[in-house]
């Protein structure tokens, strides 16, 4: 049967990291997943991220995604295709985000919120306390048009390097998961959407960090910030050549 959810809660603290070359990006998301991890991955992202490619500048950007077959053919970012529906004109797609987080001062995060609509199906995305932004169609989905079986929270980016070398594309503020507050990127009060579309918190968080030397997580718990985690880094470095 596996789990199923039903949209996920967040809040991300939002920086400006360095991306590397054009061609990359840098960014901070929820995922909503269903289906296996072939040809019919259905998902849905919302976050924040920085891509020159994208938006010509180096500004952390509110942004959407969708795909329904793994990001082969379907789906895009924010209003480029037809697919996600903005029912709000006060909050612009890609929308560079301000103030940002700075490294030991003040911090800025975002609250993010994916839910599916029990009536008509479709997945909402709302920004902070109850702006609706806008929504997917079930329509769109093949597996995500009932629920979602993964939900993730992180940070990507994408390595294209040179020499043989890592990319210097900072994830999150650029500094690794043990500098904790006000140094580390952080997603806090981590949530999902349960069957009767009530937020619970999450139950079984597991953190992994593919590149360990380039980027890591350190995830902890506790009684005001609920189940959260530090990540990022600065890319290449002494340990990530």
């Amino acid at each position: 049967m596996g789990e199923q959810y039903y949209g996920a809660k967040a809040s991300m603290n939002v920086w400006a990291p360095r991306v590397a070359s054009q061609s990359e990006f840098s960014l901070s998301q929820i995922w909503v997943i269903s289906g296996s991890f072939g040809n019919d991955l259905n998902t849905i992202e919302a976050g924040w991220q920085v891509s020159p490619q994208l938006y010509g500048d180096n500004l952390p950007r509110f942004f959407t995604y969708w795909t329904t077959d793994a990001y082969q053919a379907t789906g895009c970012y924010n209003l480029l295709c037809s697919g996600f529906v903005q029912t709000n004109n006060r909050i612009a797609m890609g929308a560079a985000i301000s103030p940002t987080s700075s490294y030991r001062s003040s911090q800025f995060d975002i609250s993010l919120l994916i839910w599916k609509d029990p009536n008509h199906g479709n997945w909402w995305l709302e920004f902070g306390s109850g702006v609706l932004v806008g929504y997917w169609p079930s329509v769109l989905f093949s597996h995500l048009a009932d629920h979602a079986s993964m939900i993730q929270f992180g940070g990507e980016i994408v390595n294209t390097g040179s020499n043989g070398f890592h990319s210097e594309t900072q994830m999150g503020s650029g500094h690794f998961a043990h500098q904790g507050f006000g140094k580390s990127a952080y997603f806090r009060n981590l949530e999902i959407v349960d069957w009767d579309n009530s937020l619970i918190p999450l139950t079984n968080l597991r953190v992994l960090a593919d590149h360990p030397n380039c980027y890591d997580i350190q995830g902890g718990i506790n009684t005001v910030w609920g189940n959260y985690f530090y990540f990022g880094g600065p890319g290449r470095n002494m340990k990530c050549p």
